[in-house]
């Protein structure tokens, strides 16, 4: 193990030194960085022309100046990192102005990286499922139409219809029977493709969606609930009951009792610590007390599977354990719906609730309320993360359904169906675990893409990430900047790309990495 990811850093190594010559000399030979200073001759237009040319070294030819920069950015591995400054930002060390945009950037990409695997992935099994069924031909047409969508238009709509048309109907929520029930309509129809089965089937499933998805749309009209949304104990108990509902379903135990027990037991303490925990996030306000919170009810689901688990005690722990970290979201998302009326309030009126620019409100970007700010960084990043997740799903859904097929069409599935295993075990136990070895490698690009942010996404929604950075950058020919996210992105290129040699021997047992 340790000899292959030598060998693999090595040769990696090898390559980002390469890329990292061609692209400084590139970008130092693109323009000049004092261009506009040189044509003012004011004293102190002069004065600070002679201080940037000394700071930056131009007076020494770029192909010296990229071995100089090579042994600064040497200094990262010790922890010293001296990547130079950035003119464009006043001087700002690099260093600096790559920590911030990271940030702001992982907040950003990260979140819809995660969530586009999640329903591409499993959008992607449904269709493999329901092969050439009404179904498959029109998420197959909807993913192709989707994946082929420029981002910015994608932006722009959302920009339209998803914040300046919904902040209206928030200013004035109102939703006519006739609207809810062509609502309830149109999921009738899409949760009946999913399920599939017999015509008896698919018409039961259609009229309890039908039914169910209008009453509650009327019903929530009449509480006016978007005027005033609230999750509460009620709401937490539904969430956190079809949380632990999904993954008995995912891992193939919907049916085994003892693995009903445990995360039954592990969704009845989320729901039980509800109310105890009102004060604790009252008076510890603090982000840290979240994943403090996760911990303590993920070593209860742990503790629910090892006493109640029976004989697949060590798998009831994990199932368990991983459902009552999930369900620390039910209860993070109830403390920041609790804030809405108060966050209405304080933000401008013209914005409206979801914003269209930026990461967060200025005004709220120092209020002391954890749970308001984390709102309006949701409010925030709920179009950003939109237009990414609709051009993503597309992408993983084509790939996990091809994936699936041939997995499917394999002898130890045949084998396993012969065995009488029932079809949900084979799907998820036998057949998911081999479909994500090539979703793995795309899954490795994506991350190692996200340091290197959104450039159309950010610049269309005023997000100053990596992909900001790096434009800014090669506009004002700030070369140190540009290398600086060379570096960041090539890194992290490169530890994804390992990652993901290394999950392929997690996923499948037949593949080892050698020593040879």
């Amino acid at each position: 193990m340790l000899s292959f990811v030598s060998r693999r850093l090595l040769a990696t190594l090898a390559v980002l030194l390469v890329a990292s010559f061609v692209v400084y000399m590139l970008t130092a030979y693109s323009g000049d960085p004092l261009e506009d200073l040189r044509t003012q001759n004011d004293p102190a237009s002069v004065a600070k022309r002679a201080t940037l040319t000394e700071k930056l070294d131009l007076g020494t030819p770029p192909f010296f100046r990229y071995f100089k920069w090579l042994g600064s950015a040497a200094s990262c591995v010790i922890g010293q990192c001296n990547l130079g400054i950035s003119v464009t930002r006043g001087d700002e060390p690099v260093a600096h102005a790559l920590g911030n945009a990271m940030q702001s950037t992982l907040s950003l990409v990260l979140l819809a990286t995660v969530l586009s695997i999640l329903l591409g992935v499993a959008i992607g099994m449904t269709t493999a499922l329901r092969q050439y069924s009404g179904y498959d031909y029109t998420v197959t047409f909807a993913a192709f139409i989707f994946y082929s969508l420029p981002i910015f238009w994608v932006a722009v709509l959302l920009k339209e219809f998803g914040a300046i048309r919904f902040n209206e109907f928030l200013g004035n929520p109102s939703i006519p029977w006739w609207i809810a029930l062509l609502i309830g309509i149109g999921l009738a129809f899409v949760i009946q493709a999913i399920v599939g089965g017999h015509l008896r089937l698919r018409l039961r499933t259609a009229g309890i969606s039908l039914v169910l998805t209008t009453a509650i749309l009327i019903l929530l009209d009449i509480t006016q609930w978007f005027r005033s949304p609230s999750i509460g104990i009620v709401g937490v108990a539904i969430l956190a009951i079809g949380l632990g509902a999904l993954m008995l379903f995912v891992t193939s135990n919907l049916t085994k009792r003892t693995f009903q027990l445990s995360v039954g037991a592990t969704v009845v303490a989320v729901i039980a610590l509800w109310y105890p925990l009102q004060f604790l996030w009252f008076y510890f306000n603090n982000p840290l007390a979240i994943p403090v919170v996760a911990i303590i009810i993920a070593g209860i689901g742990v503790l629910a599977g090892f006493f109640l688990g029976g004989d697949d005690r060590t798998e009831a722990m994990r199932v368990a354990g991983i459902t009552g970290a999930l369900a620390t979201t039910t209860l993070v998302l109830d403390q920041m719906i609790m804030r809405w009326g108060e966050y209405v309030q304080l933000i401008p009126l013209r914005s409206g609730v979801i914003s269209t620019i930026g990461a967060n409100t200025p005004t709220l970007a120092n209020n002391p309320d954890t749970w308001l700010r984390m709102l309006d960084s949701s409010t925030h990043l709920i179009l950003p993360t939109a237009a990414l997740m609709i051009i993503s799903i597309a992408g993983y859904t084509r790939y996990t359904r091809s994936s699936l097929l041939e997995v499917l069409n394999q002898d130890y599935v045949r084998t396993a169906r012969a065995k009488g295993l029932p079809e949900a075990t084979v799907i998820m136990r036998h057949a998911f675990r081999n479909t994500l070895i090539p979703i793995a490698t795309i899954v490795a690009f994506d991350f190692g893409g996200v340091i290197g942010g959104a450039i159309i996404t950010e610049r269309v929604f005023a997000w100053q990430g990596m992909g900001a950075l790096f434009n800014q950058g090669l506009y004002h020919v700030d070369v140190n900047l540009v290398m600086g996210v060379f570096l960041v992105t090539g890194v992290a290129a490169v530890f994804f790309n390992i990652l993901a040699d290394l999950a392929y021997s997690a996923l499948d047992p037949r593949i080892r990495i050698t020593e040879s």
